[in-house]
């Protein structure tokens, strides 16, 4: 039984070796001109309606490109940049899910592409721990704590209801105790 676990994994390893690179991981013979690279996103983690700038050096220096996500609202120009390749700004949908996003940019010649990541995030305001009483700032969060702060509630009265009944037992045991006493005496 070993050496059929034995020959079935090396029959896997053997198909994995011999699968053959896929068409698109090989380059081509004659296209040793095309670049591929990074997107540099700055920053990478953003908030729904913010800005990042972008980077990519792989489409030469005073060339264009465009770069696309779909956290974008809408495409983004790349233009000439100094002596770092090229640079663009894009801003993130208002809509956008928080999660990871590809970013990808295309050369306007068609010979180079970079892809990179960008991280959408909801950041929530924070809010007072202990709001004041007063009004204006914080009276929003002490509205929302109030349906906490109307009464006891299921808990409370459970808790009352088992202390109320401990405390019967033991007034119903002083109390028989009290009678068997004078009279066994």
């Amino acid at each position: 039984m070993r050496s059929m676990s034995i020959t079935f994994c090396a029959a896997a390893a053997a198909a994995l070796i011999a699968v053959p690179v896929p068409a698109a991981l090989a380059s081509p013979a004659g296209d040793d001109d095309r670049r591929t690279g990074t997107v540099s996103v700055t920053p990478s983690t953003i908030a729904p309606g913010g800005k990042v700038e972008l980077w990519v050096d792989v489409c030469g220096k005073g060339r264009e490109a465009t770069g696309n996500s779909d956290a974008f609202a809408s495409e983004a120009r790349f233009r000439p940049a100094d002596d770092n390749g090229l640079f663009a700004e894009a801003r993130i949908r208002d809509d956008a899910e928080p999660r990871s996003y590809d970013v990808w940019v295309t050369c306007r010649d068609g010979r180079g592409k970079a892809t990179g990541t960008l991280t959408v995030v909801h950041h929530h305001r924070p809010s007072p721990a202990a709001p004041v009483k007063a009004g204006g700032g914080g009276a929003a969060t002490l509205a929302e704590r109030s349906t906490e702060a109307e009464g006891p509630g299921t808990r409370h009265a459970v808790t009352g209801l088992v202390l109320a009944a401990v405390a019967a037992v033991a007034v119903a045991l002083r109390t028989s105790r009290r009678r068997r006493g004078p009279a066994g005496g």
